[in-house]
């Protein structure tokens, strides 16, 4: 279906002519004629126009008068206005008014064509960047949902503070704190509302590497390089370009591959392993650890200047037992999600069930937590009682 430009014009003639030669110019649309200010309004009740060209002196409703209410209606209408009564004042009132052009009659057929068109490609545009933004809306809330931080603790809050000022930058983020306490919700939080949303977000657990293939794994490598190469592989950097990749448990990380990491973050190009060829990179580099890493310095078993490297921004992510005001908003957070899950019916947790929780030692952190929750969603009753946690968590 072709879409539509509505003419307002109360002369026949006048209003003919230009549908003659607009429809020429652009046979993609259906020009459709009103003959006077209400009949135009009630058309644009009923439909959606992409641009309005209208007159300003007409009978039952003025050109002012359809651009005001129009706008009220639908805003994001685009409208032309045309007058034999023009003057500098009446054009400046109809462009703050929220037209996008005036045109005084005699109309120029060419200033008209052009203004038709400009304001066309910009109604396209505008739609192009409203869904952009509706993209980007979707993919944070989908990021966001998945590894959504929850609570209200002010330690929580000033993470996400921090994360809400440098989600504005490139610059790289050490995540600090033990394992299982969030660091790669951070991560993803702080990916999720940067430019780079839509670019990939790549991890890479420093960890569960062995050092003898941490190198390939981040910088790739040609085939024959080393035993088992049997094809060229891209590295991890390579195909983070344009988005994130996050270095979890960078602490883990030989010290010949943090050479080469450094070297990456210095020049932005790497080389996979077993070639001389160099390959530019555009990457955020995010890195997470739950070691000291100045005590790793300290001990050369880090590089320092690689420390320098990559903590330009420190956050530190406190335990769960710093944050204990925080498990009921966690609790339900959990049980909705596993019920999700599994298919099963969400379970509520009795204040005394919560009670309970609250005073074990969370050594396992949030991680822990959640396989709490799931266990007590499995094994006991609805709603989940102080007796449920007495029997099936073992602290």
């Amino acid at each position: 279906m072709k879409q539509k430009i509505l003419i307002v014009e109360d002369e026949a003639a006048i209003s003919g002519a230009i549908q003659s030669i607009l429809s020429d110019e652009m046979t993609e649309y259906d020009f459709i004629v009103a003959g006077d200010g209400l009949e135009a309004y009630k058309l644009l009740e009923k439909e959606d126009f992409e641009l309005i060209i209208s007159d300003m002196k007409m009978p039952k409703m003025t050109g002012n008068e359809l651009l005001t209410q129009t706008l009220k209606l639908k805003p994001e209408s685009t409208f032309i206005m045309i007058s034999a009564f023009g003057d500098i004042d009446t054009a400046v009132g109809c462009i703050r008014e929220g037209a996008y052009d005036f045109i005084e009659k005699p109309i120029d057929i060419n200033r008209l064509i052009t203004s038709v068109k400009n304001a066309l490609h910009r109604e396209v545009l505008k739609k192009e960047n409203r869904n952009l933004q509706s993209e980007n809306s979707n993919l944070k809330k989908k990021v966001n949902k998945k590894y959504q931080m929850v609570g209200d603790s002010p330690a929580l809050k000033e993470i996400q503070d921090i994360i809400d000022k440098v989600s504005l930058s490139d610059a790289r983020v050490l995540i600090t704190g033990p394992n299982g306490a969030g660091k790669e919700l951070v991560a993803h939080a702080i990916h999720a509302q940067s430019d780079r949303n839509r670019g990939p977000m790549v991890e890479v657990n420093c960890a569960a590497i062995p050092s003898e293939l941490i190198e390939s794994e981040l910088f790739g490598h040609m085939k024959g390089s080393f035993t088992g190469a049997i094809k060229d592989k891209q590295g991890k950097f390579e195909l983070a370009t344009g988005g994130t990749i996050f270095l979890d448990e960078v602490g883990d990380m030989s010290l010949s591959a943090q050479a080469k990491v450094l070297r990456a973050l210095q020049e932005k190009k790497v080389s996979p392993v077993g070639s001389d060829k160099e390959i530019k990179i555009d990457v955020r580099v995010l890195a997470a650890t739950n070691k000291d890493l100045k005590k790793e310095i300290e001990e050369g078993k880090f590089r320092e200047d690689l420390f320098h490297r990559l903590s330009v921004i420190e956050i530190s992510v406190p335990s769960l037992n710093e944050r204990l005001d925080d498990i009921p908003l966690l609790i339900k957070h959990f049980s909705k999600i596993i019920s999700e899950e599994q298919g099963t019916p969400k379970k509520d947790f009795s204040e005394a069930a919560i009670t309970s929780l609250q005073k074990l030692n969370w050594t396992g952190n949030i991680r822990e937590l959640r396989n709490v929750v799931e266990r007590l969603m499995i094994l006991g009753e609805n709603p989940v009682e102080a007796k449920d946690v007495d029997s099936f968590v073992k602290k």
